[in-house]
């Protein structure tokens, strides 16, 4: 056991910094949240920091080399409530920053950083539909700018990035069904190609890069390595 959280809260997410806090931000709890707090790891309690500008649920959180972290898009009120919009959290003085939007409101998505820095986005769900586009963020610049697509629409899949610095998308949601199939994106060419299918059809799952190399993939009551 350790210490609480201030507030109850579903569907958020929890980031690691550099000074080895950890951010939990947004998420739901009788109502979209815009709160967020930090967890020390020293002393096993919670302090709330600053409020995000928009109250989220199904974002992205992603911790950036300069140290800030970025969070993309989600859902903020009922029916089609997609986000498009990003901002950033500057952990030296706890207070959070717009930065620019996506070009596809999002949520169910994955966000992933590449060796670059650049934070890759992939698919997701937004207004009734499935996506396959992907989009990349540039810490510099503060922009986005589309990429390939990937080959399947998908949401609620995951996203690796593997020692040679591709990224693996492996299974998801889409028009057609649960997926497990799986495909590689080459930051060098910002395109996708396929890649073995794994043994289940999975959706929610969860992927590990493990410190050999593979990736585990778990849900349900199985297992399996890429």
């Amino acid at each position: 056991m350790t210490g609480s959280m201030s507030i109850e809260r579903q569907y958020h997410t929890a980031s690691t910094l550099a000074n080895g806090q950890v951010l939990v931000a947004g998420g739901y709890y009788g109502g979209y949240l815009n709160s967020a707090e930090l967890y020390n790891p020293s002393t096993g309690t919670w302090t709330t920091t600053g409020n995000m500008s928009i109250a989220r649920e199904y974002h992205t959180a992603s911790t950036l080399a300069n140290g800030l972290v970025l969070v993309t898009g989600g859902k903020y009120c009922g029916g089609y409530g997609e986000l498009s919009s990003a901002e950033l959290y500057n952990p030296s003085i706890g207070t959070w920053a717009t930065t620019g939007n996506m070009n596809t409101a999002r949520q169910y998505h994955t966000a992933s950083r590449l060796a670059s820095g650049s934070v890759l986005v992939t698919g997701g769900w937004g207004s009734g539909n499935y996506f396959n586009s992907a989009e990349l963020y540039n810490p510099s610049t503060g922009t986005w700018t589309t990429t390939g697509n990937m080959s399947f629409i998908r949401y609620s899949h995951t996203a690796s990035i593997l020692a040679n610095g591709s990224v693996l998308v492996a299974g998801g949601y889409g028009s057609s069904g649960t997926f497990n199939s799986a495909e590689l994106y080459n930051p060098s060419t910002g395109t996708w190609t396929t890649t073995g299918n794994m043994s289940f059809f999975r959706v929610g799952h969860t992927a590990s890069t493990l410190v050999n190399g593979k990736v585990l993939v778990a849900g349900g009551s199985s297992a399996e390595l890429y």
